[in-house]
């Protein structure tokens, strides 16, 4: 046991913005070891830069050593109290939209049936390479993904399209990205260029956003207050693929389950957690 590649979600995995209960102190142990020496902190969220600085200062949680923002349409280090972006990123994703950007598809998607009954996410919450809508919990998602990948097959445009829910608002998100371009290749891409294997990996998540992930070949834990639904999803997709053993669910909620991840695939740290200043 060395080091540690720690990836993590925000919004209902480290941050306690969800209904349930966060258990006392986790928060300022999840902290003790994203400080430690040998660990390299990554938040792979799909808020943007600006909103994970102003969850950073809301929730008090440690800066990333590199982030993944936009559901992994961006990737980014901080340099000199900002965000910067790695190109070699940007240029992988690129090609898949063809020198389109956001704007663009918005444009090319708007009279496809069915999308006019969502709306458009806050212009913060768009991005370059993601286009984001909100849908009302009845919406037919699948159908309309089918749609809008059709349609943009058809422009010579490749592209993923994710759900996932915003439990404290209620309502279904919807985000178009380059087909590159999702939570999974993103943090492969950090660990391929910052050199650290699966063994050396874990990864903790909570919504539909990060099932890839969590159901893929990097050690992941799927916090307690998970929705249900997306555990179910989750357990019979990793094992569908071969990765039954490397997904654990959690008994505790939020940075609570985080760790508890942690100490389930790497348990030597336990004794190094309280080693940490």
């Amino acid at each position: 046991m060395s080091r540690l590649l720690l990836a993590t979600d925000l919004d209902g995995t480290l941050l306690p913005n969800g209904a349930a209960a966060e258990s006392p102190g986790a928060r300022e142990r999840f902290a003790r070891l994203a400080a430690h020496p040998d660990v390299t902190l990554v938040y792979v969220t799909g808020r943007d830069p600006g909103l994970v600085d102003e969850a950073i200062a809301t929730w008090q949680v440690p800066l990333p050593d590199v982030l993944i923002a936009d559901v992994g349409a961006t990737i980014a280090d901080r340099v000199a109290s900002a965000w910067k972006r790695w190109p070699a990123w940007d240029e992988t994703i690129a090609p898949d939209w063809g020198g389109r950007d956001a704007a663009d598809l918005a444009v090319l998607l708007r009279d496809v049936p069915g999308l006019a009954d969502l709306h458009l996410q806050d212009a913060s919450r768009q991005a370059r390479w993601k286009l984001s809508f909100e849908a009302p919990p009845d919406a037919a998602l699948p159908r309309l993904a089918e749609l809008i990948r059709d349609r943009l097959r058809a422009a010579g445009v490749r592209a993923s399209v994710i759900f996932s829910r915003d439990e404290v608002l209620g309502v279904g998100l919807m985000d178009v990205l380059p087909a590159a371009a999702d939570k999974g290749r993103a943090l492969a891409f950090v660990m391929a260029r910052l050199g650290f294997g699966p063994d050396e990996t874990v990864f903790a998540g909570d919504s539909g956003n990060d099932l890839e992930v969590l159901a893929g070949p990097v050690p992941a834990v799927l916090v307690a207050n998970a929705d249900p639904e997306l555990r179910t999803t989750a357990h019979r997709e990793a094992a569908a693929a071969g990765h039954g053993p490397l997904l654990y669910l959690a008994r505790g909620n939020y940075a609570a389950g985080i760790l508890e991840g942690v100490l389930h695939y790497h348990p030597a740290w336990a004794a190094r957690l309280e080693e940490t200043p």
